[in-house]
C-alpha cells in the first residue's frame, strides 16, 4: 500500500505539446511594461499560455497507445489487490489502490499524461494562463453530467475547492492547495477561474482538486465527511461521480465493484467502457493473490511481489510488464519531541540508514527491482541526480556505530541495547500487515539495527490504522511506507515545515534552509535554474535523513492474455486504460 500525491485517471500528451501548456518549467518570458506611467511601479507581464485542446490531446493519446476496436463487449474484469481501499470519497483519498480506483469514478479539472505525467485536459477541455502570470481560466466541457443525470457545472468545482481547503474535511492535500491558491470564483456555468498566490512553475500540479457533486454533499458538514455513508461505501447513491465507471458496492475487506457508465461524456480522449463491470478483489496476502492470477480467478495485478515476477514471466497466458516509477520505499521517523526524542539527533538518523545494506535489500528482497536511493528524487523525476549528492550513506556498519557513539548512545544494558541518560534505544516499527515483501524486509532491518545496539519491535497493523496513526494522531515511533510522486519534482508535500497537518510531512521534519530554497524554486520560471534549486533542496533533506529511503522503485504488473488494450507504466494510475479494455474469449 502506498500513500501518494493524487493522480486522477491519466491520458497521454506528446512531449512536444508540454511547452504549450507552460509545463516545461518556463511559464513564459518575464517582461516589464516598456513605459510605465509616472509614479507607477513596473508591472510584470508574462507570455499568455493556452493548453492544448481535447482533440489534439486525443491524437497524441492514440498515437502513443493505439487502442484496437473491441471484438466483443461485456463481461467482468477482476483486479487483484492484497490491500483494501480506504474510502469512497475522492477528496479524502490519499493512497493506492484507493486513488486509481476512485479515479475511474471521479474526475478533476485536469488529468495527467501517461506519456510524461504532465497535466492535460480533464473536466476542463482547455485552460489559459493570463499575462499576469497568475490567473488561470478553465473551460469545463458543457456536456458533463453526474452519474445521476444532473449537470456538472462550475458551482460543483467551487464547492469542491471549498471542501478541499477546509482542514475539517481531512484531506491530505489541503496544505499544498492552500499554499498555491490565492482566490477562485465561478465566471459562468462552464468557466472557472483560479488565481495563484504568485507565478508558480508547478501550479497545475498543486491544484489537486477532484470534483464532487454539490447537490449530494452540500448539506453535510465537512467535519462529518469521513464517516458519511457516502465515504465508507454504505450508501451507493451518495458515491456519485462523472467518470467512465459507476460505483456499485464496497464490501470492506473483500471487494469493490464498479459498473460501466453508458452515458460517459468524454468519447474524444476517453471511452465508454467495453466491459460491464470492474471488481477489485481483496486477498489476505500477496501469495494468495498471485495464485489467483495463475489460476485465472483474477485478470490483472499492478504491483506484483518481486519474488513472483520471474515465475509469472514463465507462466503461459500471462504477460508481465516491468517499469520504472516515481515511487520510493522508505521509513519515516517521528521527530515530534512530544512523541519521542529517539531520532532527534541527525547522527542517529544517518547511522540508521548506514546500518542497512540497501543494495542487498534490492537484490535479495526486491529481487533486482529498483535502485539504491541516493538523494530523494526517484527514477522518473527530472531532478534525479545521484551524482550531485555528496554523501550516498552507503552501507557501513562500523561508521554507523561510530555515529551512534558520537550521538551519546554509548552505554549498553544487559540486553546489549544502547542507553543514553538511562533510556534504552528501543522503538516500534509500524507497517501494513499482509504485504509479503515486508515479512522479509522488517526482520532484516530488525537484525541490522540490533547489530547497531538498537531494539526495533515490529508492529504490523491494518493499513487504515497505519494511515490514521501517521496522519491524524501521529502516534507512532517509526513507520515503513511507500510513496508515489507526480511528474513535477517539487517535494514540499513531504518535507516542508507547514505540511505536518494536512500534508505528508508525517514525521514533523522542519528545516528553514530547505523551506526557503524549496519555496523559492516555485517562483523560478527558468527550467534549468529551478531544477538546480530543487536538486540542492533535495540534498539538504538527504543530509538530514528525516526519512530513510531504501530504494527507488521499479514495479511489475501482470495481466492475463485475454485482457486486451491493457496498458500500464509509471506515469499514471494503473487503471487508466480500463475504459478501452475488452475481454477476449478463452
Amino acid at each position: 500500500m502506498r500513500i501518494n500525491r493524487r493522480r486522477m485517471m491519466g491520458a497521454a500528451l506528446a512531449t512536444a505539446a508540454a511547452s504549450r501548456l507552460g509545463l516545461d518549467g518556463r511559464l513564459g518570458a518575464l517582461a516589464q511594461e516598456a513605459s510605465p506611467a509616472a509614479g507607477a511601479s513596473p508591472v510584470a507581464t508574462y507570455e499568455p499560455v493556452t493548453s492544448i485542446g481535447r482533440q489534439e490531446y486525443a491524437d497524441a493519446l492514440f498515437a502513443a497507445f493505439p487502442m484496437g476496436e473491441a471484438e466483443q463487449t461485456g463481461g467482468q474484469v477482476i483486479w487483484g489487490q492484497s490491500t483494501d481501499i480506504s474510502t469512497t470519497n475522492v477528496i479524502l483519498a490519499a493512497d493506492d489502490p484507493t486513488n486509481p480506483l476512485l479515479g475511474l469514478i471521479f474526475e478533476g479539472l485536469t488529468s495527467s499524461s501517461v506519456i510524461d505525467g504532465q497535466p492535460v485536459p480533464g473536466l476542463a477541455d482547455s485552460w489559459e494562463r493570463a499575462a499576469d502570470g497568475v490567473t488561470y481560466t478553465f473551460h469545463l466541457n458543457p456536456t458533463v453530467t453526474w452519474h445521476d443525470g444532473e449537470p456538472l457545472t462550475a458551482a460543483d468545482v467551487l464547492f469542491s475547492m471549498d471542501a478541499q481547503l477546509d482542514p475539517a474535511t481531512g484531506s491530505q492535500y489541503t496544505s499544498s492547495v492552500e499554499a498555491a491558491v490565492q482566490s477562485y470564483r465561478v465566471i459562468d456555468d462552464h468557466t472557472f477561474e483560479v488565481v495563484s498566490d504568485g507565478p508558480r512553475a508547478n501550479f497545475l500540479f498543486d491544484l489537486i482538486v477532484p470534483v464532487m457533486p454539490k447537490h449530494i454533499w452540500e448539506n453535510v458538514p465537512h467535519a462529518e465527511w469521513a464517516q458519511d455513508p457516502g465515504s465508507i461505501g454504505q450508501d451507493p447513491a451518495r458515491v456519485v461521480g462523472s467518470g467512465p465507471f459507476k460505483f456499485v458496492e464496497w464490501v470492506q475487506g473483500d471487494h469493490v465493484t464498479l459498473e460501466r457508465n453508458p452515458d460517459y461524456w468524454d468519447t474524444v480522449t476517453g471511452h465508454v467502457p467495453n466491459i460491464d463491470r470492474l471488481t477489485m478483489q481483496v486477498f489476505p496476502d500477496d501469495t494468495t493473490m498471485v495464485q489467483a492470477l495463475k489460476t485465472g480467478q483474477i485478470d490483472f495485478n499492478d504491483r506484483l511481489p518481486p519474488a513472483e515476477v520471474e515465475g509469472l514471466q514463465q507462466t503461459p497466458g500471462i504477460a508481465v510488464t516491468v517499469f520504472p516509477t516515481f515511487n520510493f520505499n522508505y521509513y519515516t521517523m517521528n521527530l515530534d519531541p512530544e512523541k519521542t526524542t529517539l531520532f532527534e539527533d541527525v547522527k542517529v538518523r544517518q547511522a540508521l540508514i548506514e546500518a542497512l545494506d540497501r543494495q542487498a535489500i534490492i537484490e535479495n528482497i526486491f529481487l533486482g527491482l529498483g535502485e539504491v536511493a541516493i538523494g530523494t528524487q526517484s527514477l522518473l523525476s527530472t531532478a534525479y541526480a545521484p551524482d550531485k549528492i555528496a554523501n550516498p550513506f552507503a552501507f557501513n556498519i562500523d561508521n554507523a556505530k561510530q555515529l551512534m557513539d558520537e550521538a551519546g548512545w554509548t552505554e549498553t544494558n544487559a540486553d546489549g541495547v544502547r542507553v543514553r541518560d538511562g533510556k534504552p534505544f528501543q522503538f516500534q516499527l509500524t507497517y501494513s500487515e499482509g504485504a509479503g515483501v515486508y515479512e522479509q524486509l522488517v526482520p532484516y532491518m530488525q537484525q541490522q539495527w540490533r547489530t547497531l545496539g538498537i531494539n526495533m519491535e515490529p508492529n504490523p497493523v491494518p493499513f487504515p490504522t497505519l494511515l490514521k496513526d501517521i496522519t491524524e494522531t501521529h502516534d507512532y515511533d517509526m513507520a515503513l511506507l511507500a510513496f508515489s510522486w507526480v511528474a513535477d519534482p517539487d517535494q514540499k508535500a513531504m518535507f516542508a515545515c507547514d505540511q505536518y497537518e494536512g500534508g505528508f510531512n508525517t514525521g514533523r521534519y522542519c528545516n528553514s534552509e530547505y523551506d526557503d530554497l524549496a519555496h523559492a524554486s516555485d517562483r523560478e520560471l527558468d527550467a534549468e535554474k529551478r531544477l538546480a534549486m530543487i536538486v540542492e533542496a533535495s540534498g539538504i533533506v538527504w543530509d538530514d535523513q528525516p526519512v530513510g529511503i531504501l530504494r527507488f522503485s521499479e514495479s511489475a504488473a501482470a495481466a492475463t492474455d485475454k485482457l486486451k488494450n491493457f496498458n500500464v507504466n509509471g506515469y499514471s494510475a494503473a487503471t487508466w486504460s480500463m475504459p478501452w479494455v475488452w475481454l477476449a474469449s478463452s
